[in-house]
């Protein structure tokens, strides 16, 4: 029983020796790149999901250009469809990133009231 208990024993330290030697060689900065990559893609995703191109609303142009709310948080105008597709991303502070980056971009691009259209090409990161 012994000799076969010592050879039971062997066997299993090289096997745990060949896994040492294994995770020796595993590179954890590419997994580690490779989740970040994963994680920032399904953000992506979800955001998509949390703001359809399927809500209805108006056609263009019978929002007029004086009046309408404003983005959150911003003196941007805008018409009351990106409200209510802000309103259902569930989380505040990413309803509120995607507010402040379409008002950035609105800014940048000399938008006088944000529709739409405007708001799906602005609000993907």
């Amino acid at each position: 029983m012994d000799d076969s208990l010592a050879q039971r024993l062997a066997a299993l330290e090289s096997r745990l020796a060949r896994l040492e030697a294994s995770l020796a060689s595993v590179n954890m900065d590419a997994a580690k790149g490779s989740i970040q990559q994963w994680v920032t893609e399904y953000v992506s995703l979800r955001l998509q999901q949390l703001v359809p191109e399927t809500c209805e609303h108006a056609p263009d142009g019978e929002v007029a250009a004086t009046g309408g709310p404003v983005l959150p948080g911003t003196r941007i105008r805008c018409t009351e469809e990106v409200i209510h597709r802000l309103g259902r991303i569930p989380i505040p502070f990413v309803r509120q990133m995607v507010a402040q980056k379409v008002a950035e971009t609105a800014r940048a691009e000399n938008v006088v009231i944000v529709d739409v259209t405007f708001f799906e090409r602005a609000a993907t990161f």
